[in-house]
């Protein structure tokens, strides 16, 4: 997958060096995103955060987890270690890089969208991921970073309950059907 540079993103090495990066961070020019830099007066927007861990994110693979949570703008800081998952239906081989937790599991085509020249799970997705692995902080950060926290909730609940047999599926409609009642409630 080619990957589309952001001119809102500076990756040591690619544009400025590392000692041309620092400098203009500590003249208060750039701030840190992710791996890379990012003007101090551009919005921190999803794209230019999936754009600055795009060295980082394997060809055929995409964010998911906790790092497609990031990248939407639901948690901060981003997680050390940054969860990929292969995108493609074939098999590739597996990234060697301490940074990174990958799963083999292939992702449906419907779940992948592409954001800063990056592939990442959908926001809704991701809330369904999160459900499934028991990670309610992440779950409710995500609903609430959407301006419609409960229609986020409906849609990821939605989506689990239509979705054929998966790991951990009862325990992520019982959290989201929870999140559902709180949300009806306030």
């Amino acid at each position: 997958m080619a990957r589309m540079g952001s001119p809102f993103v500076y990756v040591a090495g690619d544009r400025l060096s590392v000692a041309e990066l620092s400098a203009a961070r500590i003249d208060g020019d750039l701030v840190e995103v992710g791996d890379a830099f990012m003007p101090a007066d551009a919005i921190e927007t999803p794209a230019i955060r999936a754009a600055s861990l795009a060295q980082l994110v394997p060809a055929n693979t995409a964010l998911v987890g906790r790092s497609a949570a990031w990248v939407h703008g639901a948690l901060l800081p981003l997680p050390e270690r940054q969860s990929v998952q292969r995108a493609v239906a074939h098999r590739i081989g597996q990234p060697v890089d301490r940074r990174l937790v990958y799963s083999d599991q292939g992702l449906p085509a419907d779940a992948v969208e592409l954001c800063g020249g990056v592939a990442v799970t959908s926001a809704v997705y991701t809330t369904t991921d999160l459900a499934r692995a028991g990670d309610e902080v992440a779950v409710r950060a995500l609903c609430d970073a959407h301006p419609a926290p409960a229609v986020r909730v409906r849609d990821a609940y939605a989506l689990l309950q239509a979705a054929g047999p998966l790991h951990h599926k009862r325990r992520g409609l019982a959290m989201l059907e929870a999140l559902i009642d709180e949300l009806r409630t306030t």
